[in-house]
């Protein structure tokens, strides 16, 4: 009898295929040396700038919060959290370089992020009364709503720690009103709460107002001495109904635990306070497991260090996404997707701490590829073409009908145009993939490592696609089209209307209004720009993606329920 062997010489099968990826990065070349310094110097200045941030309205205004026995957000996120674990902090730039006419709104005066409180995760939303006194400004809402809806849609148990004056009158008509806008969060509440989310808050400070429902809409309702919590305050009371009452009468602490009956917990002081929710949060009960697939986690094999000297953000030079990818996986594992098909876009599963993950990255190194008619071209690194477009919805759809959630890693310039691509069915082809992303009904997640430009955002889900959370490198742009082809596009546009009129630019003024044009089109490509209106969760250092990846899979792990999906009318 003979025996068959399969390649490894023992007569058995291997029990692991050959999904490792190799690396070609030589890290002694002038270009890898030049990357790093040039994402170092990215990182860099985002770390100085969080820094201001962090100082919320600044010393004074800390030394004033401190002067009231009261803690600052940021060091009662402190005594929240379990020691050693530290904020994942969502939304730092929210409101950055906004408002600067009213003194700025650093962090848009409320912290969010998600932390663990006796070793389970909650959604902060912390409001920080060094900012305005906490007061509302329209971005200020939109943050708290999207903290709200990602932990509405991962079913993440959420505490609030409230210390705010309310709407910032001057800006009512942009808070008030919307669908997006203040009302907004209370619908919320009361949305979680039928959920059976749970929701603490504790009021550790002022809550007047229309946010004055916040708390009462909650699980858990804290007060601290000397806060206040009523719909009206003295000064209002006595203008509409003339009437004189002090705010601890109206309102305080005591009045509410022991007559409106409206607080559950009174607490002296913000220590206090803080020890009960934790007491709190280690009696509560915790409801069914994620459905997705985890094992025990594995470092990759290539060291984090060298996404620095791997990604090149110039957009004449090429890199390969797979270098990327085999320093955030499990072991460097990827098990490709159609290879040899469709090759701008890389599709693949692979574990991201120990989650199964299928990943959908645009691959930045052009590829030699055989059309249908059997002719030889060059397809160019970044840009989807029919055949990816096709192999990518096709795999969006095969990780839904198994449960597995999905990364999407975004450096994409594009959908191809031409006679070629259109005749191929290349608008065909991108609305199955946008139908496969916009009907998905695993987690989604993207990771925004270079451009993002134009439909090729929306294929690779983006923020209209509903991704449970929106990362971005420092390198990250965001926009349409590029700076220069913007600016070229509406440059000759100017020039044409100019010249309707009778008027001749000069090449100078030609120049003159390119380079104005870009620089105001390349300011709000920056990540920053993006962050600052609730485009993108997260500016993470390159080193920092896997671990976001992580964080971001644990908390969509917590929701286990997964519709049925379904993709209505799908172009074939």
């Amino acid at each position: 009898m003979v025996r068959r062997t399969w390649g490894n010489g023992t007569g058995m099968s291997s029990q692991e295929p050959n999904n490792i990826l190799p690396t070609k990065v030589d890290t002694t070349t002038a270009r890898f040396s030049h990357n790093q310094h040039a994402m170092a110097k990215l990182v860099t200045e985002l770390r100085n700038q969080e820094n201001v941030i962090f100082q919320g309205g600044g010393d004074k205004a800390i030394e004033n919060q401190h002067k009231k026995n009261r803690k600052t957000a940021r060091e009662r996120i402190d005594m929240l959290l379990d020691p050693a674990t530290g904020l994942f902090e969502l939304g730092e730039f929210v409101a950055h370089g906004m408002y600067e006419e009213w003194g700025g709104a650093p962090c848009a005066g409320v912290v969010t992020g998600i932390g663990e409180v006796h070793g389970r995760k909650f959604m902060l939303i912390v409001n920080d009364a060094t900012v305005k006194a906490g007061a509302f400004f329209p971005m200020t809402a939109k943050k708290v709503i999207r903290a709200q809806n990602i932990a509405i849609e991962n079913h993440i148990p959420t505490i609030y720690l409230v210390d705010s004056a309310g709407v910032f009158l001057p800006l009512q008509e942009d808070v008030f009103p919307d669908q997006d806008d203040f009302g907004r969060v209370f619908r919320n509440n009361a949305v979680m709460s039928a959920m059976g989310i749970p929701q603490i808050t504790a009021i550790m400070g002022m809550c007047v107002a229309g946010g004055a429902y916040l708390p009462v809409m909650c699980d858990h309702i804290l007060m601290t001495e000397g806060s206040g919590l009523f719909l009206a305050g003295p000064a209002l009371v006595q203008a509409a109904i003339g009437a004189k009452y002090s705010a601890e009468e109206l309102g305080g602490a005591e009045m509410h635990s022991q007559i409106s009956g409206t607080v559950d917990f009174r607490e002296p002081n913000d220590h206090l306070c803080i020890a009960r929710i934790r007491s709190l949060v280690s009696k509560m009960g915790q409801r069914s497991k994620s459905v997705f697939s985890r094992v025990e986690s594995e470092p990759p094999k290539f060291a984090a260090e060298e996404l620095y000297g791997v990604y090149d953000g110039d957009a004449a030079k090429q890199y390969d996404m797979k270098e990327i990818i085999a320093r955030i996986v499990d072991g460097s594992r990827f098990d490709e997707y159609k290879a040899e098909y469709g090759e701008t876009v890389l599709c693949g599963y692979a574990r991201v701490g120990g989650f199964a993950v299928g990943i959908v990255a645009n691959q930045k190194t052009h590829q030699h590829q055989t059309d249908h008619n059997g002719n030889k071209r060059v397809e160019f690194g970044g840009v989807i073409y029919t055949e990816s477009a096709e192999k990518a919805a096709r795999f969006i759809m095969d990780c839904n009908q198994n449960l597995v959630p999905l990364v999407f890693l975004h450096d994409v310039n594009g959908f191809m145009v031409g006679r070629d691509a259109e005749w191929s069915g290349i608008i065909r082809a991108g609305a199955k993939m946008v139908n496969a992303v916009s009907n998905s009904v695993v987690p989604k997640i993207s990771v925004i490592v270079g451009g993002s430009f134009g439909a090729g955002h929306y294929a690779m889900c983006g923020k209209a696609y509903d991704p449970r959370f929106v990362f971005a490198w420092p390198s990250a742009k965001y926009a349409v089209m590029s700076g220069g082809a913007a600016a070229g596009t509406l440059v000759e546009i100017k020039v044409k209307q100019l010249e309707r009129g009778g008027k001749k630019l000069s090449d100078e003024e030609k120049k003159e209004l390119f380079d104005s044009v870009k620089a105001t089109y390349d300011e709000q490509m920056d990540p920053r720009y993006g962050a600052a209106r609730l485009w993108i969760d997260k500016i993470i250092d390159p080193l920092d993606t896997r671990a976001a990846l992580i964080e971001a899979l644990e908390a969509c792990a917590l929701n286990p329920d997964v519709k049925e999906f379904k993709v209505g009318v799908l172009q074939t």
